[in-house]
């Protein structure tokens, strides 16, 4: 895998875009320039890398458009060394955006296919994100609580396990619906029972699915 001046010129570019579309958050573009995308594509889709579009990643996942990770990204509003729990590691990009921000990182993914091809890719690049296969709905009590949650996937409902692994302050952004597109909402804890709720606007993802795939 290589990152030469034009993929470097193209995520530059690419960064402009994420700009003039609501991104303001520097950190975070800084963090998306150090994640070389094309590394997470298939080779016949790595001229498109840079566009803001998601690409179909096996299993019938998706890695996410470079705008949607930016802004979830933007909307946990976290600082380096706080705790991260991701549902839905698909092609490991979005978890490797999160590493180069500095969180501490978990995260699960259903699909083993994509788990085993995720898991030594983020290795190579030098991340170390805590990678687990299983459940997403379930969350990961053990390493509870967490200061922010992701969900890299559509939602029917809000889980129940995910708000109550949340600690106190801690942020929730997750996509619920079950069309093709749904609306993306922030909850922040504020007490043991309280959260606040936020909308922030339509995207797209696949389903979220409970239970692990088998094989």
């Amino acid at each position: 895998m290589k990152d030469e001046y034009r993929h470097k010129g193209l995520r530059r570019k690419m960064l402009d875009e994420l700009r003039t579309l609501g991104i303001v958050d520097e950190d975070v573009l800084d963090a998306i320039d150090r994640v070389p995308r094309h590394f997470f594509l298939s080779s016949a889709f790595e001229q498109f890398a840079y566009q803001n579009k998601a690409f179909q990643i096996g299993a019938g996942q998706t890695i996410s458009k470079p705008h949607t990770v930016a802004r979830q990204t933007e909307l946990l509003g976290l600082v380096p060394g706080q705790k991260v729990l991701e549902i839905g590691t698909g092609s490991g990009f979005q978890c490797a955006v999160l590493c180069a921000m500095g969180y501490k990182v978990f995260s699960i993914e259903r699909q083993r296919s994509l788990y085993d091809k995720a898991r030594p890719l983020l290795a190579s690049m030098g991340f170390k994100p805590q990678l687990f296969y299983g459940d997403g709905y379930k969350g990961k009590k053990t390493f509870a609580p967490f200061d922010g949650i992701i969900v890299t996937c559509g939602a029917p409902e809000v889980p129940e396990a995910l708000l109550q692994q949340l600690a106190i302050g801690g942020k929730l952004v997750i996509p619920v619906g079950e069309g093709d597109t749904q609306l993306m909402y922030s909850f922040e804890r504020i007490s043991e029972k309280e959260f606040t709720r936020q909308k922030h606007g339509e995207f797209a993802f696949v389903p979220m699915l409970s239970n692990r795939a088998q094989g």
